[in-house]
């Protein structure tokens, strides 16, 4: 049995909640707690394996309880909220930050259509981060200068001229994105193009978390607009992702791929096609497939293509499917996939 602690300052979607993950025979709610201070004792008295946590509560809120808890009780922590307010949002993946592994958003009650697609993700999202080994943050940790060596392949690439840097990344990956992103200099000389499989309604307030922390100007990607340098383009809510001939923004409401939409596959197809070996792709943790077998079609069109380290990852699902089809000759921590891409475009 899956133990599992829910945090949810409101009795009815407290109880929805409860109800929901006792449907699956495998998972056991232990205990509800209904702000951060509660959450905290009874993480330390029960020891869940799996916690879904609110962000907006009183007394303390989900991004306080979820930092303390990775300082003193490791756990994996789904956030899962409700409100598209830009302020909550932010406090989402602050606390993604501080260790939270997923954001998912409530299942909906009174039997509305789409709740059956959001209460099977809730349980499937909860069934796997149970497997999950997470660590334990350290309430103040300092960085450190660490050497990144780039294979010599690498750096003689950039000659030959990237112009365009494909991401795809699932459950684990906001943080690598962020990792990333903040990491390239100010000066990144071609554009980005991101697909983040996330919850419906957090794809604005995503761009706007990355937006803060990075060089380059991180937006929604925005139809037949043209792809600039220094920007980073977002897949809005719903909509596949990709490029023009003309090199502009295309977003499309063709059917899900991998059930999914936006798909990674459907972004790394478009840039085999329009940019080829001139393309970098990266595909980061996640669950499922979604930009494997694509991911070795930009391979075969000469671009070069990472994968993230199953060391580094949430869920080892996609990058590990790629490195299986030999889709990525470079398997790096997010960290080394940003200094890879500084050699590549800025050639240092």
């Amino acid at each position: 049995m899956i133990r599992v602690l829910i945090v949810e300052d409101s009795p009815v979607v407290r109880q929805f909640l409860e109800h929901v993950l006792c449907s699956d025979p495998t998972i056991e709610v232990i205990g509800t707690a209904r702000d951060g201070e509660e959450a905290i004792a009874l993480v330390e008295k029960k020891r869940p394996q799996v916690i879904t946590m609110d962000v907006n509560m009183p007394k303390m809120g989900g991004f306080e309880a979820t930092r303390r808890i990775m300082e003193s009780f490791p756990t994996p922590i789904v956030i899962v909220s409700s409100s598209w307010d830009a302020r909550e949002v932010e406090t989402t993946f602050r606390a993604m930050e501080a260790g939270a592994v997923a954001v998912l958003a409530k299942p909906h009650g009174g039997g509305l259509a789409e709740s059956g697609l959001e209460i099977k993700e809730l349980i499937q999202t909860v069934k796997l981060m149970s497997e999950v080994k997470v660590v334990k943050r350290w309430p103040q940790r300092t960085k450190t200068a660490v050497s990144t060596p780039i294979p010599k392949t690498v750096i003689e690439r950039a000659r030959e001229g990237i112009e365009v840097v494909a991401i795809g990344a699932s459950t684990g990956g906001p943080l690598s994105i962020k990792t990333i992103l903040s990491a390239l200099p100010a000066s990144f000389a071609v554009p980005v193009l991101i697909v983040q499989h996330i919850a419906l309604g957090f794809a604005a307030g995503f761009a706007a978390w990355l937006a803060g922390s990075s060089g380059l100007k991180v937006r929604l990607a925005a139809a037949g607009e043209p792809i600039t340098a220094g920007h980073a383009y977002v897949a809005p809510d719903g909509l596949h992702l990709g490029v023009q001939d003309s090199r502009r923004i295309e977003l499309s409401r063709n059917a899900p791929e991998n059930g999914v939409r936006p798909s990674v596959s459907y972004l790394f197809r478009s840039i085999a096609k329009i940019f080829g070996r001139k393309a970098a792709g990266i595909l980061l943790s996640g669950m499922g497939v979604d930009g494997a077998a694509e991911l070795k079609l930009l391979k075969e069109a000469g671009a070069v293509t990472f994968a993230q380290d199953e060391a580094s990852c949430v869920v080892y699902g996609m990058p590990g499917e790629a490195v299986k089809l030999g889709a990525a000759p470079y398997v790096l921590p997010p960290e080394k996939i940003a200094a890879a891409l500084a050699a590549l475009v800025n050639g240092r």
